[in-house]
């Protein structure tokens, strides 16, 4: 349904929001984000400040109940909204999922660069979340099968209806880690994973945004942050074809550990280190022999 507001009140509404955002060290850009992901307010009425009735999905007393729990919860606006943007796509997100980062973006510039038989195999998305990486790595791998693991119900919920919503097939397990894909065994060509990698304290130490809001299950490495990641480097080679690649993102600081931890498993070789956007080692790459 929509509800008409006349434009001088939701203008005079936006130009409030805005301060605050500011007086509470928020972007001001996400007020405008919020009036078109939330309210649907066409893009058009931020430029030229009409005074007629500006058709809206919410009355203006949801708009800014909204912005109080933004403001005064530090709830995500992406939650707040139902919608995070990521690649060139939009996927459905609500606290049990965590919101898909820009940097993990390169995970599948990584996929992409590999060579075609790789890219034409199978693929599997580990701890998919809200199904980003397996969405990414289906609509760019047009030819592989793309599997997408979680053990969270609610996530995969969210994960099918974005895989549904932008039309791309993925094969969706709930289970731990490689658990509900056994059958897959040496067939998989690429691995990837943006897995919990956060030390236990170090996530009761992160903004609010996070801390208070996104799922523990998805950030929680355990006490050096690199208890899943372990896991990955020892189980993956049963999963893994010869030749096949291993990718995860990872936290600042742990690229050297990691990195001895696939050497002394012994099944990977081609190892290697790469930066995000921000030049921080945030993904290790590896093969197996």
């Amino acid at each position: 349904m929509t509800v008409l507001i006349p434009g001088s009140q939701l203008w005079n509404w936006r130009s409030t929001a805005k301060h605050q955002s500011i007086a509470h060290d928020i972007s001001p850009d996400e007020v405008d984000w919020l009036l078109q992901e939330f309210a649907g307010i066409d893009r058009l009425f931020l430029r030229l400040q009409p005074d007629h009735a500006i058709g809206s999905k919410v009355q203006i007393a949801d708009l800014d109940r909204a912005w109080q729990q933004r403001i005064e919860e530090r709830t995500p606006i992406q939650y707040l909204a139902g919608i995070a943007p990521w690649r060139n796509f939009e996927l459905k997100v609500a606290p049990g999922v965590l919101i898909p980062r820009p940097e993990t973006e390169l995970l599948i510039d990584f996929a992409m660069a590999q060579d075609s038989t790789l890219k034409a195999g199978q693929w599997v998305d580990l701890g998919t979340g809200s199904g980003a990486i397996a969405i990414g790595l289906a609509l760019s791998l047009p030819s592989a099968i793309v599997h997408a693991v979680d053990q969270s119900e609610s996530a995969l919920n969210i994960a099918r209806s974005n895989a549904e919503m932008l039309d791309v097939s993925v094969q969706f397990y709930q289970g731990n880690w490689f658990e509900p894909i056994e059958h897959l065994k040496h067939s998989i060509s690429g691995v990837v994973s943006n897995p919990p990698y956060i030390p236990t304290q170090t996530v009761l130490e992160l903004e609010p945004e996070v801390r208070l809001h996104e799922p523990h299950l998805a950030l929680d490495g355990g006490s050096d942050g690199l208890e899943s990641i372990r896991h990955l480097v020892q189980t993956a080679p049963d999963y893994l074809i010869s030749g096949g690649v291993w990718m995860v993102e990872m936290m600042m600081g742990q690229a050297d550990e990691i990195v001895s931890l696939l050497s002394a498993q012994g099944s990977y070789d081609r190892i290697t280190v790469h930066k995000d956007l921000a030049g921080i080692d945030r993904f290790a790459i590896a093969y197996r022999k």
